[in-house]
């Protein structure tokens, strides 16, 4: 390809809205280009990237016998209704209605109309397993879209949906995909994690994410220094938390019973009446937890005085779609005491949960509810249906592994699979007939990689203060031959020389043929990030161009005679 007939609109200035290197080296090298919130054009360059990064993954899935089908972007709401995700799903999905009045969304994922194709399709266990995908656009109506390609509104995607005849053989084609996208993440030349994680709106039992580790990343991993566990904050857990060390006949000793503290309605003012480290304590949190078709409730969660709420855990703990604040007066209409709750003793209706480190723990200090009221000598009883993990993991924390330290990093979600079971199969009528011909729902898994994500992924990994460096089996071409003065016959003639062997030899290589001065060449060759470049200019006249590596701008001078072997060894 020739840099002069090749639309590459590059620009020195940087985007006023683009705070990621990603995105600022992807609209400044004329990558993509922004239409509006979370909607981008792929120009010419941006095309091919893509185009790359989706051929690695198409050619893993197909290596691992998946099939690949294109499913239609537009997905009838029934669909959705059927599977209990028209309502849970949230204002992400985009709805609308046809001239006759019928509904639809733009598909986020395609669980449902997966399942509809094959409950159509597929009527005996001899067909299972089955591993069907498609890499297709879809579309979430993102409250913020921000940071270019990693949260846009409109996005393409790899997912994939396994059908299987028992859980079994889900889990054995679950650990199998495992393996396929650590290899499609390595062949792109990603440092990568795969994490536990939380289900989300997807459901089933249990999933990971594949996280490309960058300072940049929105989520917080949580990872052992002593072993290879990972997982995202929303779904870590850690060995139970130790409490003070007393020397021996100092542990704090109380009686059951009620105690006036008055104004100490937070964790810290009751640590302090008590001179009691808050591990000692309960702390109440109270959330609004919303549901299905406008329902809402007030629900309190009880955890540890020195944890935090994890707020996924707890949503899921409640089964709500989502949780809000609940203001003070809301809490006093709903007969609580702010300040000064506990499980206790509460009013009649009030669904609570205790995080499940307090099982059976003691010698504790709750909220009496009652005003300036609290209960002292409290132990914990055996509410085994009120139990769960609802703490966020802290820095420090135990691993429940291996009991190494746990600490926080930064990754980048690109790739997520999930065990479904029957989440989806059950509600939707899909069966198949077993063995003894009894008709039995599939057990699912479904899998997905975020491909437009992933160029985003790439370059918060792989750049400079310059700008991009492509990964080999990412970059829009392989090599770039920068032509420094194309008036200079000798110079022109010379690129166009290896431009033809190197296309020759099946190298995907740019010719900048433009009559621009060399500065400006450089600086877009820089921007651009193209893995090899090869100057052709002054020492020509020695024989020799220098060949440059993008990732370190190494510079080297080598023969005409040996520079198209040495690219071909190393492209």
């Amino acid at each position: 390809m020739r840099f002069s007939r090749l639309l590459i609109p590059t620009s020195k200035e940087v985007p006023s809205d683009a705070v990621l290197p990603s995105h600022i080296y992807l609209l400044r090298a004329g990558y993509i280009q922004s239409v509006g919130a979370g909607l981008y054009n792929f120009l010419p360059l941006g095309k091919r990237v893509l185009d790359r990064v989706r051929a690695v993954v198409k050619e893993e899935l197909d290596r691992a016998g998946c099939q690949e089908v294109d499913l239609a972007f537009v997905t009838p709401a029934e669909l959705w209704r059927e599977s209990g995700r028209f309502e849970k799903y949230g204002k992400e999905l985009l709805r609308f209605k046809d001239r006759k009045e019928n509904e639809f969304v733009l598909g986020p994922t395609h669980e449902e109309m997966m399942v509809n194709l094959v409950r159509q399709s597929v009527k005996s266990y001899k067909q299972l397993p089955l591993h069907l995908y498609q890499i297709k656009t879809k579309f979430r109506d993102e409250i913020r879209p921000r940071f270019g390609l990693m949260r846009g509104r409109e996005f393409l995607m790899e997912d994939g949906y396994s059908f299987h005849k028992d859980e079994e053989d889900m889990k054995r084609e679950f650990d199998h995909m495992e393996a396929i996208y650590s290899r499609i993440f390595t062949r792109l030349g990603l440092d990568f994690r795969v994490v536990e994680a939380d289900s989300g709106a997807i459901g089933g039992s249990g999933s990971k994410e594949f996280m490309v580790l960058a300072e940049s990343g929105e989520d917080t991993l949580v990872v052992c220094d002593g072993c290879d566990y990972g997982a995202n904050i929303e779904a870590a857990t850690r060995a139970p938390k130790e409490g003070p060390r007393y020397e021996e006949g100092e542990e704090p000793v109380m009686s059951p019973g009620e105690f006036h503290t008055p104004g100490t309605t937070t964790i810290e003012a009751l640590a302090e009446f008590f001179r009691l480290d808050p591990h000692h304590l309960v702390k109440a949190v109270a959330k609004k937890a919303l549901y299905d078709e406008g329902r809402e409730e007030i629900v309190l969660f009880f955890i540890r005085g020195n944890d935090e709420l994890e707020e996924t855990k707890a949503c899921n703990a409640a089964g709500a779609n989502e949780l809000t604040e609940v203001t003070e007066e809301e809490l006093r209409a709903a007969g609580l005491t702010p300040g000064y709750m506990g499980f206790e003793g509460l009013p009649e209706g009030i669904h609570y949960y205790i995080d499940r480190e307090l099982r059976g723990e003691a010698n504790l200090i709750m909220g009496a509810n009652k005003e300036e009221y609290h209960r002292v000598g409290v132990q914990v009883p055996d509410l085994s249906e009120r139990f769960a993990d609802l703490v966020a993991v802290q820095e420090g924390d135990r691993c429940a592994r291996c009991g190494g330290t746990l600490r926080y990093t930064k990754g980048i979600e690109v790739g997520h699979i999930f065990q479904l079971g029957t989440r989806y199969s059950e509600p939707l009528g899909a069966t198949f007939l077993d063995e003894n011909g009894k008709a039995r729902p599939f057990v699912m898994g479904t899998y997905g990689i975020g491909v437009s994500r992933l160029l985003a992924a790439i370059i918060e990994q792989h750049h400079d203060e310059r700008g991009c460096i492509w990964t080999r089996e990412s970059a829009p071409f392989a090599v770039e031959i920068i032509v420094s003065n194309v008036k200079k016959e000798e110079e022109r003639e010379a690129g166009e020389r290896l431009y033809r062997q190197l296309l020759e030899a099946g190298v995907e290589v740019l010719l900048d043929d433009r009559t621009e001065r060399f500065g400006p060449k450089m600086s877009d060759f820089e921007l651009m990030g193209i893995p090899y470049g090869v100057v052709v200019g002054k020492k020509l006249a020695e024989g020799t161009v220098e060949l440059i590596t993008r990732d370190g701008m190494v510079r080297e001078d080598r023969s005409l005679e040996e520079i198209v072997p040495v690219l071909l060894e190393r492209v």
